[in-house]
């Protein structure tokens, strides 16, 4: 439950036995917005999208950290995915940019782990 909803319950300074009996006291209302209990298939169906979104999280943190890295060596690129995948590899190519060998293999890299 929200603590939002139970605090206006809570009668006494805040300690456990105070927030158990707001707790049980909000809950017994029945005016409280509860969350429904899920079945199985619903579940199941929240395990399979929760992977996906972290995979998303990660690839876009991926991108992000690549473009600051770039930048280190001033090389600019505009926010968003399909810029940084449209341009990495000009930047991969160009010898004339600075940037070094070891980035220029993990920028390689990670445009693979982006193009898939």
């Amino acid at each position: 439950m929200a603590p939002q909803f139970v605090k206006p319950y809570v009668k006494t300074n805040k300690n456990d036995v105070a927030d158990a009996e707001a707790i049980c006291e909000s809950g017994g209302g029945g005016h409280n917005a509860l969350r429904a209990i899920k079945n199985a298939e619903q579940q199941a169906l929240l395990r399979c999208i929760a992977p996906g979104q972290g995979f998303i999280v990660e690839t876009h943190g991926a991108g992000n950290q690549l473009r600051g890295l770039l930048a280190e060596f001033g090389i600019a690129i505009p926010l968003g995915f399909k810029a940084l995948t449209a341009m990495m590899p000009q930047i991969v190519e160009a010898h004339e940019n600075g940037l070094p060998g070891l980035s220029r293999e993990l920028s390689v890299d990670y445009l693979a782990i982006f193009a898939n």
